[in-house]
């Protein structure tokens, strides 16, 4: 069902046999993996660290897609407790599945990995700021966050990061594969949608991603305008502002008792950031829920002018392990917020985004709809998938 050896590191627990679904069920025959942020009963539960964690129950999203007759095969590494887009985690790292020596992206490191590699059909991930999204395009797979507080994708029995900005969703290599998951969960087909008059704000900020980057969203964008959609530059601020006090506040809440230890256990950059947002007085969190909602009001202008945004996933191809900071044509940025700055507004609006590969390998872009609308971001996707057109072919294993 996969391979013994694992070179990678995307495995965190694989027991004797799988947790097999229900035989008759519309997802029978698939199988998926779970990173281990979900609650499995008898699996264990670390959150690729070694600190202690906060109980967790059984997850509702896992149990559910047992029920609708998909397998679970095991539990996948991640970036320590999920904050951090690298894959580095208390076990070494998760590899690259194609590029050894670089990162997969995080902090659904090795659930990228499992499906990038058909280890698995589809896997469980989370994104608080884009932890399915930065894997997905850099393992070349397609990543997809639903909105906020979706019903079909239940957040109930997973380990959290941020409440406020955490989702579950998952990682497939193809599209159809998604929609068969999202379908089978909401009980509604997802028909293909066509982009004929489909109005798409092109968000590219000048500086912001690298040369090959851009190249691909640009190439991508003009596929889509060769559909029929119209496109037009817009512009976003970043919002990391409003979304790093949010999330490390609510992550020393979640962590609080670990964090009563002198030594809980955690690698230094996750223990800083925790005491970093623990730290964080009542008035900077709150100063920074209310930034929030200027910024939502400000997307959802925009968004009753253009149906979908298309931006970069990335800023750059995946970088190399040890690599810190990111080389753009604007500067040189810490990496962490290199990458933020691109998916984290989408998490912290709760807004729907699907991360798609480009023609350019492992330089994936992302699609963003309104809120609420999964279907139809999701039946756009479909139509672009119809005749491969807009996607990269599927990527080898390496011998």
């Amino acid at each position: 069902m996969f391979p013994t050896p694992d070179p990678q590191r995307a495995w965190a627990y694989r027991p004797a046999s799988p947790r097999l679904g229900a035989p008759q069920g519309p997802l029978a025959g698939l199988t998926f993996s779970v990173k281990d942020l979900f609650g499995v009963p008898g699996w264990p539960l670390r959150a690729s660290t070694r600190a202690p964690l906060p109980p967790v129950g059984e997850s509702v999203l896992v149990r559910r897609l047992l029920e609708l007759g998909a397998a679970a095969l095991g539990k996948t590494h991640l970036h320590e407790i999920a904050l951090g887009i690298t894959g580095h985690n208390a076990w070494g790292g998760t590899e690259h599945p194609f590029l050894p020596g670089h990162m997969p992206g995080g902090s659904s490191s090795g659930a990228a990995v499992t499906a990038a590699l058909s280890q698995v059909d589809f896997a469980l991930g989370t994104d608080t700021g884009g932890s399915i999204r930065v894997p997905a395009a850099w393992c070349g797979v397609v990543g997809y966050k639903p909105t906020g507080g979706h019903p079909a994708w239940s957040t109930g029995g997973v380990l959290p990061l941020s409440p406020s900005c955490d989702h579950a969703g998952p990682l497939a290599r193809d599209v159809d594969t998604v929609i068969r998951v999202h379908a089978a969960l909401t009980g509604q087909p997802v028909p293909a949608q066509e982009w004929a008059g489909v109005r798409v704000g092109l968000w590219l900020p000048p500086g912001w991603v690298t040369d090959e980057v851009r190249e691909a969203t640009e190439n991508f964008a003009a596929r889509l305008a060769a559909r029929g959609a119209s496109l037009a530059a817009v512009t976003l601020p970043e919002m990391l502002d409003a979304y790093t006090p949010i999330v490390l506040s609510e992550a020393a809440q979640v962590h609080r008792e670990a964090l009563r230890q002198p030594e809980p256990g955690f690698l230094p950059p996750t223990l800083a950031a925790l005491r970093q947002g623990a730290a964080l007085g009542e008035e900077e969190v709150a100063a920074a829920r209310a930034r929030r909602e200027e910024y939502r009001a400000q997307v959802d202008t925009l968004l009753r002018t253009y149906d979908l945004l298309l931006a970069p996933a990335v800023p750059t191809l995946p970088p190399r392990w040890g690599t810190d900071e990111a080389e753009l044509p604007g500067g040189r940025l810490p990496l962490r917020r290199a990458v933020l700055r691109l998916t984290a507004p989408f998490s912290l609006l709760g807004l729907p985004a699907l991360a798609l590969p480009t023609a350019r390998p492992f330089a994936g872009v992302q699609l963003v709809g309104r809120r609420g609308a999964d279907d139809r971001l999701l039946g756009l996707a479909h139509a672009l998938t119809a005749d491969g057109e807009g996607l990269s072919p599927p990527l080898q294993c390496p011998p």
